[in-house]
């Protein structure tokens, strides 16, 4: 035997779609809308979602939607990096496997010294590094076969910070260009979407950092 789903339980598969921040806003008003007053008018309104849901048996519990992200706040650690920075910007950083200068980037008023660093080219190297290991993932999932040759498939990142330093308003743009040889374009549209939505950089700079991504299929 098997059973529809009534509107409360399609609202509560409806809030599990949500990333949390919706999921908390809409189910803090979802009471109200099920009070006797406007029952009904709820009623009318998921009737439809009800009658197009997935039908299971009856006695078996509803399998609800996981959130679409992991929490970050609770999930487990897979590996931490650490670095001290002492001097700023034209400072020295030191991490566990790391040591390097900084030099302020001549377009910002420094001296922008040879074999010295910055934060936004730091940055640079981060997001592709991981963006382009996403890709490899990616195309594993959809059993895409990326090029051998490390040379053949290259992503290059530029930073921007943008803004007014004098009103200290400021922040980040990122214009990327991922390059592959011998994937259809097809395929390799297919893989930048996808590395987009695993990518941790990606998921973290969401809503925050304007990525622009240009693939280019060589």
């Amino acid at each position: 035997m098997v059973r529809n789903l009534d509107a409360v339980e399609v609202g509560q598969v409806i809030l599990n779609t949500l990333n949390p921040v919706k999921s908390h806003i809409v189910s803090s008003i979802l009471p109200g809308l099920l009070s006797e007053r406007k029952r009904m008018a709820s009623l009318r309104a998921f009737t439809p979602l009800a009658r197009q849901a997935t039908r299971i048996p009856t006695g078996q519990p509803l399998r609800l939607v996981g959130r679409r992200f992991v929490n970050t706040d609770t999930a487990p650690v897979l590996y931490s990096a650490h670095a001290k920075v002492v001097g700023a910007r034209t400072g020295h950083v030191d991490g566990d496997d790391l040591k390097v200068d900084l030099t302020m980037a001549k377009a910002l008023g420094g001296e922008g010294d040879a074999g010295k660093t910055n934060p936004e080219e730091l940055f640079a190297a981060g997001y592709g590094a991981c963006f382009q290991s996403a890709m490899n993932a990616a195309a594993m999932s959809m059993k895409i076969k990326m090029p051998e040759k490390k040379e053949d498939s290259i992503v290059e990142t530029t930073v921007h910070l943008v803004g007014d330093m004098k009103k200290l308003d400021m922040g980040l743009r990122v214009d990327m260009k991922v390059r592959v040889k011998g994937l259809s374009k097809e395929s390799l549209d297919k893989v930048v979407a996808k590395a987009k939505e695993v990518c941790p950089y990606s998921r973290a700079t969401k809503g925050n950092i304007t990525t622009n991504i240009e693939v280019v299929q060589e």
